[in-house]
């Protein structure tokens, strides 16, 4: 059988849209996210699409106590674990750096230590190109994501010698509930992430950007000196 796939955030679209496509891939689902009743008609269509199996879990991002309990509780244990949590607007500056760095660090941080005990695993985590450079478009949910991107970073670096594998995926904007009326350039869908994950799982790639070009623009937007890009007035 294929490795079961955890999906922490499973709610989300991009969360969502992942767990599509790995089950109409043949693997076994495993959805995790606050409000489990949300959950039950996506179980459905999972089973539909292929999946072995599709199973609902209670989990809070916020709880840092509550990993452990959930990853006990999986049968099968997951092989593949994607973190797709995250907030993009809110007023509470604690509630989006808890959401979009502490929880989802804290989550994969336990995953992390089973997975390097058993010498095999997948974790992919969704950041975002916002992380690459902090603007004033986003003053705080691009340093959060700056941190989720650095910690996948010393993940990979860390689990490299257990076999463990760590995927970073930074997409652009996504035309997702959180991204709502705004308009973006080079925007994504849901789908268009799932599918990159997929292939770059396939091709053993470490970092992904969907759309490909946000690659290019974000090295020039790093590479930009402070003096210049203080001046910019980045979207």
């Amino acid at each position: 059988m294929k490795a079961a796939v955890l999906i922490l955030g499973g709610t989300s679209e991009i969360g969502f849209a992942i767990a599509r496509a790995y089950a109409a891939a043949g693997h076994p689902i495993q959805l995790a996210a606050r409000n489990e009743a949300r959950l039950a008609p996506l179980i459905v269509d999972l089973k539909v699409r292929g999946a072995p199996s599709a199973t609902a879990h209670a989990w809070d991002a916020l709880d840092a106590a509550a990993i452990e309990p959930l990853l006990d509780s999986l049968d099968p244990p997951p092989g593949i674990v994607v973190s797709a949590v995250g907030l993009l607007h809110a007023d509470d500056v604690d509630l989006l750096f808890r959401t979009n760095f502490n929880g989802p660090a804290l989550a994969l941080e336990a995953v992390a230590r089973r997975f390097e005990t058993r010498r095999a695993g997948l974790i992919i985590g969704i950041s975002s190109v916002a992380g690459d450079r902090g603007r004033a478009a986003n003053p705080i949910y691009g340093p959060a994501k700056a941190g989720f991107t650095a910690y996948l970073s010393a993940l990979r670096n860390r689990l490299f010698p257990s076999g463990v594998r760590v995927m970073t995926v930074n997409p652009g904007p996504v035309a997702t509930r959180m991204l709502g009326t705004r308009k973006a350039p080079f925007t994504c869908t849901a789908d268009d992430v799932a599918s990159a994950v997929l292939k770059a799982d396939a091709r053993g790639r470490d970092i992904v950007y969907v759309a490909w070009i946000w690659r290019p623009i974000m090295t020039i937007i790093r590479l930009l000196p402070e003096p210049l890009f203080k001046r910019l007035r980045l979207g």
